[in-house]
């Protein structure tokens, strides 16, 4: 099989364990990034197969909490959560196929949460009200897509300024010089257990975490003008980090590790979110120019060994092991980002933190795969 059908066929696992009336038990819950995430790789399956049963799967569940004047059921603005902004991604493709309103009056609702949300001195978003100062790599993949599809969508370029922002200022407080890897997160305020009381910076390098920020950069580059004045250095942190994500990737499997940097230390693993997050952005990114083609390579293998080290089938379909189940930092009971901790959060098999991110590489391994094909092609011709 190839990338397509490997998503097809996860797509399909996952759908079916929904209810008698279709609903999936994990994404009716809340609103919330994870089934956010989840519903957005079942629409790129959608799009890229053109069967209508994806879309469908996808406007069935949104349509649990998007209501008919545009409120969304569960969310609170006031929170001022990133995490919520996330599944904001999917109203952008039912409101195109759709032309219903209340996909509109959702998205302006999230962006309004954007407008006030809480900054720090140089105006990097919190990653949450209840984290002062605190931004955390989760957070630019959760809002610059959205803001970046927002702006494109409705014609408000300020929104790009604000993308570039965002992603650059985080980029810069938390990437380490000597590596290139970005650390999980950086606290302004230098008050919390597990930043460096120098820098602010957190301790170490998080595969998820970085997986966060890589698919941030080349899902918002994706609408940013070609000629806005900041793009070009988005483009170039992003070819830097690939760069540094390779010389940290384990030579044999090619994948990547919990703690990115700390490979052959006792208790740290090959994991799969962060490497499904990896290939999907480095896939995407050479797809679309953004990387040099070099970059192929480390994509398509990191993609094998997922099928390879990862990936097991049987008859109740594709099953995906080695995912960190969730990492976080500070809250109660303090999580204090320290090596232990990052490599003692429990690990488990076909959650969606690791399918959906696998379904996302899948689709675009195979797109890499036929714009290449096309090339080759239009240079015989």
């Amino acid at each position: 099989m190839d990338g397509l059908q490997w998503a097809v066929q996860t797509a399909e696992t996952f759908m079916s364990a929904s209810d008698l009336q279709g609903y999936h038990p994990e994404l009716a819950k809340r609103w919330a990034y994870v089934p956010g995430m989840m519903l957005l790789s079942i629409g790129r399956v959608w799009e890229q197969t053109g069967e209508a049963k994806y879309f469908d799967y996808m406007k069935k569940h949104m349509d649990l909490f998007v209501e008919p004047g545009g409120a969304i059921r569960t969310y609170v603005l006031e929170e001022y959560n990133l995490d919520q902004i996330n599944q904001g991604k999917v109203l952008f493709p039912l409101l195109r196929q759709t032309g219903e309103t209340r996909y509109e009056k959702a998205a302006h609702l999230l962006a309004a949460q954007l407008r006030g949300h809480p900054r720090t001195s140089e105006g990097g978003f919190w990653h949450k009200k209840i984290y002062p100062f605190q931004m955390w790599l989760d957070g630019l993949y959760m809002s610059s897509p959205f803001l970046a599809q927002y702006a494109q969508t409705f014609g408000q370029p300020e929104w790009f300024d604000e993308v570039s922002r965002q992603l650059l200022l985080v980029e810069k407080q938390t990437r380490d010089p000597v590596t290139g890897l970005l650390v999980h997160a950086w606290d302004e305020s230098r008050e919390q257990r597990w930043c460096n009381p120098d820098t602010g910076k957190s301790l170490h390098f998080w595969s998820r975490a970085m997986g966060w920020y890589t698919m941030a950069i080349v899902d918002a580059l994706e609408h940013f003008p070609a000629d806005h004045p900041k793009r070009g250095t988005i483009v170039g942190i992003f070819e830097r980090m690939a760069g540094a994500l390779v010389r940290v990737q384990e030579a044999e499997s090619g994948l990547w590790y919990q703690v990115l940097d700390m490979g052959q230390k006792e208790g740290n693993y090959l994991e799969a979110s962060g490497t499904g997050m990896f290939t999907y952005a480095i896939a995407k990114g050479v797809r679309l120019g953004y990387l040099s083609p070099k970059f192929k390579p480390a994509a398509v293998k990191s993609y094998q060994g997922m099928l390879e080290r990862l990936v097991e089938t049987d008859e109740t379909g594709v099953h995906l092991n080695q995912i960190c189940h969730g990492a976080g930092l500070g809250g109660t009971p303090y999580r204090d980002g320290s090596y232990s901790y990052y490599i003692g959060e429990k690990v488990v098999r076909d959650a969606m933190m690791g399918l959906a991110p696998f379904i996302l590489a899948g689709v675009e391994i195979h797109r890499l795969r036929e714009t290449e094909s096309r090339t080759q092609l239009q240079h015989r011709s």
